[in-house]
């Protein structure tokens, strides 16, 4: 997403960490880039894909029989048991039906005591999960066994922080319960709309049950931001005035003068697309008005209060035990134990890097004068390459899109083996969201395919985006990013597909990058590739600027000033990224050092394979041993080399 967080928003679990092996310890330099190495060319990289493309087949779906072995029946109960807690998780996954139907009309309880749960649940599985044998079991299990102890443990360790929305298999972790991208007021309306299905009476029925526990939900939510901020936590003067600007929207467009706002039209609209009876929208509306509305209005209030005394300060050192959270933060983003200064450091190698290979193909465009960050500044500004800030103008984006996403899926046969369907549509962000939200965002759909996956594209203005940005964006969020690698996560057991991990599926999306430039997509369009390389530039930027807020005391206008002049980025767009990191510490950072050990891995599988090295099988031996820690990612990469051996 980051353009991008790419975990589905209402499903996922966990980011978590590695153990630290020092397998895992050269992500300190930059691995090798295909795209400037000489000893890794492109024509290495894709060796072996002629004109036979690779024949267009499925992987088998996840067993859905008898467990295997003693450890895949405990992985299994484990996933059932944390999907109780998590209701949204099982409708996003398709697995709310038949005996588990009754999680359709569930909220997860984001109270203290929900939390509690949560943890509690956590540490009682973690226990069982160690004291099981993994004899007899097969290869995925071993892993799966590996990856729920990384996960679990490293959300043991978020939750005996003092404060924070701590996930357990997801990208969202935050010191602020609520904020302008970070709460139920946000979630629980877009997961309604998009991911709550109705296609029958009990469907709408269930939509009523959960509408009818989001006020339960908003108090708990609100009582944990008043605990937090008696213990001296309060959010960035800046975050809670984009955050009472939005809430105070939701709120408006469920006044007495309104229809009740999105939550009762996505019920009318589509009880009445699919003939069925009732009185839906009153029966929500009678429920927003009287329930959600005036419990959204203390939350609301909250907000308002804390503002008064917040103060601008950007990041987590200058608040209480700030500097522990974020260490947590940074471990759980980047499944490394690298220190804020290393990760500072990579970021400004890479950047200048990466400059480097930007200034001769500017200068070829005739842009000589200037920075590298000066001259992007003039490229992005050329009309050449905007789009008009209206709603022709976003229609233009959305065609844009659906026209790069045939172009990349036809070149799928030769970066993979196998294949999955790329089940995807592309949305407009809800416009409440818009202000606070990335570029754009992605994610899978349900295991069964009912639900399909998401690039949620930010409209809210047109100047986010531009002609050679959004390909990469494609390849990010969509295909061969987010949405392609969580179809094959998908397929393995039921805990593998709700748990992720930051650095691996954000390094992956970012890798999903660099696969479009390797299979030519940029081929003689020199804006197109300055685009790419931009992109990538992007993300080192971000390790410079998360660490600089959070471990530099940089302010939120010195850390945009720095990120739009130097990368070339857009305001609009850099404003909305910076306060992004003010509220996810940590996040930003997993997505180049993720694609950094996945380039090293790739390179250690050619030089160990030699002339059997085939980019198709790599990939695959990626994206099929699913969402990992980067040590997991390296023994499964050893196990990839030795059968291809």
């Amino acid at each position: 997403m980051d353009a991008s967080l790419g975990i589905r928003p209402s499903a996922g679990f966990a980011l978590t960490t590695g153990s630290g092996r020092d397998r895992t310890r050269p992500m300190n330099h930059l691995a090798p880039d295909p795209a400037r190495s000489p000893s890794l060319s492109r024509r290495e990289v894709v060796a072996g894909l002629g004109a036979a493309a690779a024949a267009f087949t499925l992987p088998a779906q996840a067993q859905t029989g008898a467990p295997a072995s003693p450890a895949a029946g405990l992985l299994d109960d484990a996933a059932w048991r944390m999907l109780a807690l998590k209701p949204e998780s099982a409708t996003s996954l398709g697995l709310d039906t038949g005996a588990h139907a009754a999680l359709r009309s569930g909220l997860e309880d984001r109270s203290a005591a929900g939390q509690a749960a949560v943890a509690a649940l956590v540490r009682a599985d973690l226990v069982r999960v160690e004291a099981v044998s993994d004899r007899g079991a097969d290869p995925v299990t071993r892993t799966s066994l590996a990856v729920v102890k990384s996960a679990y443990r490293t959300a043991l360790d978020g939750f005996a922080l003092p404060y924070g929305d701590i996930t357990v298999g997801s990208w969202r972790n935050t010191p602020y319960v609520v904020i302008q991208n970070v709460g139920a007021y946000i979630d629980v309306p877009r997961f309604l709309d998009s991911d709550h299905p109705v296609t029958t009476a009990a469907d709408a029925e269930s939509y009523l049950a959960r509408l009818a526990q989001f006020p339960a939900v908003l108090a708990g939510e609100t009582d944990r931001l008043k605990a937090a901020a008696a213990g001296g936590l309060i959010a960035p003067s800046f975050l809670l005035d984009k955050a009472i600007r939005q809430m105070g929207a939701s709120l408006s467009a469920m006044g007495p003068q309104s229809t009740g706002g999105a939550l009762v039209e996505s019920l009318e609209r589509r009880t009445r697309e699919k003939g069925i009876a009732g009185d839906w929208a009153g029966r929500a509306r009678e429920i927003v008005m009287k329930q959600v509305a005036p419990t959204l209005e203390r939350q609301l209030a909250e907000l308002i209060a804390q503002r008064k005394v917040a103060v601008p300060a950007a990041g987590m050192h200058q608040r209480p035990g700030g500097d522990a959270f974020y260490a947590w933060a940074l471990r759980a983003s980047t499944t490394t134990r690298m220190t804020p200064d290393e990760i500072h450091k990579l970021g400004l190698d890479a950047l200048a890097d990466l400059q480097g290979r930007m200034d001769p193909i500017l200068r070829g465009l005739g842009y000589t004068s200037g920075t590298v960050g000066e001259r992007m500044t003039a490229l992005g500004a050329d009309p050449r390459f905007q789009f008009p800030d209206n709603d022709e103008g976003r229609a233009q984006i959305i065609a844009f899109i659906q026209k790069r996403l045939a172009t990349i899926r036809a070149q799928m046969p030769r970066a993979f083996s196998k294949l999955v369907r790329g089940n995807l549509e592309v949305r407009r962000l809800p416009p409440a969201e818009e202000p606070g939200a990335p570029g754009a965002y992605g994610g899978p759909g349900s295991i069964d395919g009912t639900i399909p996956g998401k690039m949620w594209i930010n409209l809210g203005t047109t100047r986010l985006h531009n002609t050679y940005s959004l390909p990469t964006l494609v390849h990010h969020e969509a295909i061969p990013g987010h949405v392609w690698q969580g179809e094959y996560s998908n397929q393995l057991p039921t805990i593998r597909a709700m748990l992720a991990f930051n650095a691996y599926s954000e390094g992956w999306a970012l890798y999903a990058e660099t696969l479009g430039d390797e299979l030519g997509v940029y081929d003689g369009d020199p804006v197109g590739q300055l685009g790419y390389l931009q992109s990538i530039a992007f993300r080192a930027c971000r390790l410079v600027v998360d660490t600089g807020l959070h471990a530099r005391g940089w302010t939120r206008e010195q850390a945009i000033d720095w990120f739009a002049n130097t990368n070339g980025s857009g305001r609009d767009e850099v404003t909305s990224e910076v306060e992004r990191y003010c509220s996810w510490p940590g996040q930003a950072c997993g997505y180049f050092i993720g694609r950094s050990e996945i380039l090293r891995q790739r390179a250690r599988a050619m030089a160990a394979l030699g002339k059997a090295y085939d980019l198709r099988t790599f990939d695959n031996a990626v994206v099929e041993g699913g969402n990992v820690p980067l040590d997991v990612l390296a023994a499964n990469i050893d196990a990839y080399i030795a059968g291809k051996k």
